[in-house]
């Protein structure tokens, strides 16, 4: 698989551009622009006076596009000060812009040559090394085509080439530039008959509404802008029902539709507004399977690494839990009723599924025969139970007593059977064998146990474990074999098995970590929250503010910086929208819409500082919010009798 921590890539689904910092996409690796997962152009080098520019800067300047910069000298008897910048702009609709500016004193006589190549290989071949040879291009309008039984592609560029050779792949300018002056090129690539790329999350189009931040720590606005950018690079809109839109998991290698992901993500992203839950909350209604059979309810989705001490996990389990969760939470941020109601008898399906699958028994069962009984994928459950319940009794349906007495069941047997007790003041047990014995290790799935969901009044709900346990968790959450100063390993490093690269075994994800934060803020452990929140934060700097869905869980030191994953997937949709839960836990906004309430409780401590926030979507209107040095939280814009409550 070819690494991806060095790639620059520009998303604006369903297009993508990756490349190296020289700027030159010479077909090795992931270089290239894609559309729908196909590579429609891996090589696109240009050489100027016949010499490749020296790459000094490249830079994004949005989630969609990049910047580089290049010199060179026209003559080698020039001296050594470069006479000629040349300058790329590119951009992931399949777009790229050469900029060639004099600084010669006197007239120059540039010739320009770029070579172009495709293999119209798909990501899957590129990823396990069988992209193919590249192919014959022949000479099409105003540049080059190429096809394939696997389809095709062309290059047309403005102004057109004064030549064109299609057995080398290369298009020739010759430009007479007076001192100081500019020739542009543009070169458009895409299939064969295709018209502009339309990306999802442009403009009025875009589900998510243009919050901002503000503060004493500078770095808040950096991280939310590049958060939000990312998540509208990966927006994608159902084929079905275009008006519908969810987030692919991430870039370059999970571009499309993964349920778990999308919810997670949508269900953090809500203050940006309930769009974008509702969409997602759509597309996967569809596809929930609703025969007689086992499976009658499900989501589908499919296996994910645990780890080196547990199977494999079903996310299908997972997103059909998180359905009714996101859908209850979304209700208390402001989607219309009529929406809430299009949508229930999903979340009822899902209900009665995880009804089903628990059976007479109290624990949620793996759905693989044999497999272990998880400690996330039971907080994952007893949340939808509540969550749930407060949906139907809302909603005016039947089954909510049903599901809160099971939940009080599950915490009961929970708290007993998941603890592990020892010297250090015990742990959650991981998961159960079948034969009921616990798997003691410590992962940060554990954090999931503080994700307890949004009730209605600005309450949320009961936790599995009780007030001790809590605080325990909470001292282990922050401890340094668990917080590695960039943020939650994936797995203790004082575990058997412990990889600081493991995708579920020590490194650490994003996603897990703002999960972390959000609930021990809101358990009041705010020591150890500020603490994992002050370290993603510093690896947001490190890594542009474009967090990765994981890196190393390498310990951080004094004059450190994280170590990149090199197959992780950057922007992610979950890291993307990790940052915007980080932002808006300081604020600890838990609105109610149905009882035009809202609800403040901030970090007291206020670890960054003051910090604004303008433009959420709370009842479907504007609210921005400020928190003070001394932690005391104001609401500066709301929707017209929102009432604050204390």
């Amino acid at each position: 698989m070819p690494p991806t921590h060095t790639a620059l890539i520009c998303v604006a689904l369903p297009g993508l551009a990756i490349s190296t910092d020289q700027g030159q996409l010479t077909g090795h690796g992931l270089d290239g622009f894609y559309r729908a997962g196909r590579r429609v152009l891996s090589r696109c080098q240009i050489r100027v006076a016949g010499r490749e520019p020296l790459a000094l800067q490249a830079r994004r300047t949005a989630a969609d596009s990049v910047r580089f910069v290049g010199t060179l000298r026209s003559s080698p008897q020039a001296g050594p000060d470069p006479d000629v910048i040349v300058e790329r702009t590119r951009h992931a609709d399949g777009t790229e812009r050469i900029t060639l500016r004099s600084a010669a004193v006197r007239p120059l006589r540039l010739p320009v040559e770029v070579a172009l190549a495709t293999d119209l290989a798909d990501l899957g071949a590129i990823a396990s090394g069988n992209a193919g040879p590249e192919l014959p291009a022949s000479v099409h309008d105003s540049g080059l085509r190429w096809s394939s039984g696997r389809g095709n592609s062309m290059v047309t560029a403005d102004p057109p080439p004064t030549d064109a050779l299609a057995s080398a792949g290369l298009l020739r300018w010759e430009f007479e530039l007076p001192p100081g002056g500019v020739a542009n090129i543009e070169l458009r690539v895409r299939p064969d008959g295709a018209g502009a790329l339309r990306a999802v999350g442009r403009a009025a189009t875009s589900p998510l509404a243009p919050v901002q931040a503000a503060g004493d720590d500078p770095r808040i606005e950096a991280l939310l802008r590049t958060s939000i950018e990312d998540l509208q690079g990966l927006l994608l809109r159902d084929p079905t029902h275009p008006s519908d839109t969810l987030l692919a998991a991430g870039a370059p290698w999970r571009c499309g539709l993964a349920p778990a992901e999308a919810l997670s993500a949508a269900r953090m992203a809500l203050p940006l507004g309930t769009r974008l839950a509702a969409g997602t909350l759509r597309t996967l209604a569809r596809t929930q399977l609703r025969d007689k059979g086992p499976q009658s309810g499900a989501i589908p989705g499919p296996r994910r690494d645990a780890g080196t001490h547990l199977p494999p996990s079903c996310t299908g389990t997972e997103a059909t839990l998180l359905f009714p969760a996101l859908l209850a939470e979304a209700r208390r941020w402001g989607l219309p009723e009529q929406e809430v109601e299009e949508l229930l008898p999903a979340a009822e399906r899902c209900l009665s599924r995880l009804r089903a699958m628990v059976g007479d028994g109290t624990y949620l069962p793996d759905p693989h025969p044999g497999g272990p009984v998880r400690c996330e994928t039971q907080a994952h459950a007893h949340r939808a139970a509540l969550l749930g319940a407060d949906l139907l009794d809302a909603c005016g349906r039947s089954g909510g007593a049903g599901l809160r007495q099971w939940a009080g069941e599950l915490r009961s047997a929970f708290r007993a059977d998941f603890w592990i007790d020892d010297l250090g003041g015990g742990r959650p047990a991981a998961a159960r064998t079948p034969d009921g014995r616990p798997v003691p290790y410590l992962g940060a799935a554990a954090a999931h146990l503080l994700d307890t969901g949004l009730l209605g009044g600005g309450e949320l709900a009961p936790g599995l474990l009780d007030k001790v346990q809590t605080e325990q968790l909470a001292r282990l959450l922050g401890g340094p074999t668990m917080d590695s100063g960039w943020g939650l390993r994936g797995l203790s490093a004082k575990e058997a098995g412990y990889n600081p690269f493991g995708h579920r075994s020590g490194a650490v994800r994003v996603h897990e970590t703002a999960v972390a934060v959000a609930g021990l803020a809101a358990a009041g452990y705010e020591k150890e929250a500020s603490a994992l929140l002050r370290g993603v934060l510093a690896a947001a700097e490190a890594f542009g503010n474009r967090l990765p869905d994981m890196y190393a869980g390498e310990a951080r030191t004094r004059g450190s910086a994280p170590l990149p994953h090199p197959a992780a997937c950057r922007p992610a949709a979950t890291s993307a929208a990790a940052g915007v839960l980080l932002l808006t836990t300081l604020a600890g906004i838990r609105p109610d819409a149905p009882a035009g309430a809202v609800t403040l409780r901030p970090m007291r401590g206020a670890p960054l500082g003051e910090i604004v926030l303008t433009g959420l979507r709370v009842a479907g209107a504007p609210f921005s919010v400020r928190v003070s040095r001394l932690g005391l939280a104001m609401v500066e814009e709301a929707a017209d009798g929102l009432q604050l409550r204390a």
